[in-house]
């Protein structure tokens, strides 16, 4: 039965009547610290990870995955970080898990990441995905007292930067993949200005859109243009169909006129170079050659009447007719 005014003073005498064996306890307790200084000699560092060691408070390396040896009693301080992991940083949305395996894609709230002002003094709602890894865990963890914040800083301001430089249709269309390079290698010389051993992976634009109040103008404004595209193309259209056939066309009257030019050309040199020989000849005989060719002219004449009447103005009255065929 427990005596109810039992004292401190009447413990430390009962301790005393006790057979207790100082080396016993002694060896007892170095026991207890070489086993707790074996076990906490020895870490692990995950596949995934990297170790930095701080030892007595200054930085004594950086160590890969595996299992290695430290001082005991917590004289070197271990700090695992993830260097093998690709981390993500969302700008004007977030993603959240859900029920394991699926996630939650939410835009609420996070418009003052997003809208931003382009070149031309239009708003875009910009939403972006920046994936990175550490490459030198040291940096990363001591070089800044929150290299998170800075990194979400310094994408933010290069996005704005880069998207202010263009017009909005770029922003909104055909510019997209040129400003996640951009903005993802100007984000790179900030960051290794800064000297936090950060490295970018990549940059991607997730969503860019119009400002939700002017959607649906931009839309009519959209549907317009590809109207305009597709008339354009049309006409486009009809004028590689046209102008080939009209050029066709032309070519053939141009060549068909060259041809009858060079006929007419060939003919009249053929009946000067006929008059010349003719005159030669004519040259030689004039009387004889002056018959001759009053005699073809006539037969040519006469070749094409198909009857023929003959007056002789010498003759008073009636003179008979003689008609007939000159065939």
């Amino acid at each position: 039965m427990t005596n109810k005014n039992f004292t401190p003073e009447d413990f430390i005498k009962s301790i005393g009547d006790q057979n207790f064996d100082p080396v016993k306890i002694i060896t007892l307790v170095l026991l207890l610290l070489i086993a707790f200084g074996g076990y906490s000699s020895f870490y692990t560092v995950q596949p995934d990870e990297e170790a930095v060691i701080i030892r007595l408070g200054k930085y004594h390396g950086t160590f890969p995955p595996g299992l290695h040896f430290k001082l005991p009693f917590n004289l070197d301080r271990i700090v695992k970080v993830k260097t093998k992991l690709v981390h993500q940083d969302e700008f004007g949305f977030r993603t959240k898990s859900v029920s394991g395996s699926r996630t939650m894609y939410s835009s609420a709230n996070y418009d003052i990441e997003s809208l931003m002002l382009t070149g031309d003094l239009n708003v875009a709602d910009v939403e972006w995905v920046v994936h990175y890894q550490i490459a030198n865990p040291f940096k990363y963890i001591f070089q800044l007292a929150d290299p998170r914040k800075t990194m979400r800083d310094v994408s933010e301001s290069i996005m704005r930067r880069v998207v202010g430089d263009r017009l909005v249709h770029d922003v909104l269309t055909i510019g997209r993949v040129e400003i996640a390079a951009e903005a993802g290698k100007l984000m790179q010389q900030v960051l290794d200005k800064y000297d936090i051993g950060v490295r970018i992976i990549t940059v991607k634009l997730q969503d860019v859109n119009p400002p939700k109040v002017v959607q649906a103008s931009f839309n009519e404004v959209n549907a317009a243009k590809q109207e305009s595209e597709k008339m354009i193309n049309q006409a486009e259209k009809n004028y590689n169909r046209v102008i080939p056939e009209a050029k066709g066309t032309a070519d053939k009257l141009i060549s068909s006129a060259q041809g009858y030019a060079g006929a007419l050309v060939n003919r009249a040199e053929g009946d000067a170079q006929k008059f010349t020989e003719m005159l030669t000849e004519y040259k030689k005989a004039p009387e004889i050659t002056r018959k001759r060719i009053y005699l073809e002219t006539m037969d040519t004449l006469f070749s094409k009447f198909t009857k023929l009447k003959v007056v002789d103005p010498q003759i008073k009255g009636i003179l008979p007719i003689f008609g007939g065929s000159t065939k």
